[in-house]
């Protein structure tokens, strides 16, 4: 090719792209799985309730994203590095955690739940007070589960070993397996972890402790995607509201995206989701909202 005809083809690029560069995909940073939140099918696609959330946000903000599988205590480092530009990974939103980096309103209300084995005549006071075989509780590193031990019990002159785990899964098979007394999770996932083992594992109690989950970005949102993030999730049906006692009250609209995700997602057996989502993938990937909503509602027979 002459340099008249690479001249040529250049004008055409520069015209067919409006003489600017194509918008790279934003990087999400999540840890995967963590169901409901983060899920994989066995031929490695990522979903679950964060992540089709995200993927509808994306949508309505106009963006693009790439979900990257990422270990839950280096998705922070990764977001303020550039590594990254946004987790989404089930993260607390907290005070030590906003010196570092930014949070997007709260998305998600939980509570941690204590996951012990059935028949091992343990309750949430006695296994929480290191009376059991192991006299060790498990969580995964880096979350406030884990830090609820450490302060709550450890912190309290409790003579119980905290076990720390790179994944919850990992705890929660060795709860199966008797290596530790209980595991201490976010209630939504934990109902998962027990219908995962249901002859194994069941929920002794739940702790109060009133978490709101929010996505995270770099400090100073320097791409400027918290307005971005937080309008999608008004459009989708998501209101945050001042509540009693000085909690905020997280109010989603009947009929809205946000109403539908959580009837997919919190409820029906993690397995019939997976086929669901596998059936319906398509509607959500192409950005198809409702299609999706009602394609996963059929598959459920919600």
């Amino acid at each position: 090719m002459n340099w008249k005809a690479r001249l040529a083809a250049a004008l055409l690029i520069v015209l067919a792209t409006g003489g600017m560069a194509t918008a790279q995909p934003y990087i999400v940073a999540s840890d995967i799985p963590w169901a409901p939140f983060e899920m994989i099918t066995a031929d490695g696609e990522f979903f679950g309730f964060d992540l089709d959330l995200f993927r509808a946000i994306a949508h309505t903000a106009g963006f693009e994203i790439e979900i990257q599988n990422v270990g839950f205590d280096v998705i922070i480092e990764n977001v303020k590095s550039g590594l990254a530009d946004i987790g989404v990974s089930g993260f607390t939103i907290t005070e030590d955690r906003e010196k570092v980096i930014d949070f997007s309103m709260p998305y998600y209300l939980s509570n941690q739940a204590v996951v012990i084995q059935k028949g091992s005549g343990l309750n949430i006071v006695t296994a929480l007070a290191g009376l059991g075989p192991t006299g060790a509780v498990g969580a995964q590193n880096a979350t406030t589960g884990l830090w609820w031990a450490e302060d709550h019990l450890q912190g309290s002159g409790i003579e119980i070993e905290v076990k720390g785990y790179e994944t919850y899964p990992s705890a929660i098979l060795d709860l199966v397996n008797g290596r530790v007394d209980a595991v201490i999770q976010d209630e939504p996932a934990s109902v998962a972890s027990v219908t995962a083992y249901p002859d194994d594992l069941q929920i002794a109690g739940i702790i109060n402790t009133y978490e709101y989950f929010g996505f995270l970005v770099a400090e100073g949102d320097p791409e400027g995607l918290l307005p971005q993030i937080n309008g999608a999730l008004e459009t989708l049906g998501l209101t945050v509201v001042d509540g009693v006692g000085g909690l905020q009250e997280l109010v989603v609209a009947e009929g809205s995206f946000i109403a539908d995700l959580l009837e997919i997602y919190f409820g029906p057996d993690t397995e019939d989701i997976t086929a669901a989502w596998i059936q319906c993938k398509d509607l959500i990937l192409a950005g198809d909202l409702a299609g999706f909503v009602a394609c996963m509602k059929a598959e459920l027979g919600l």
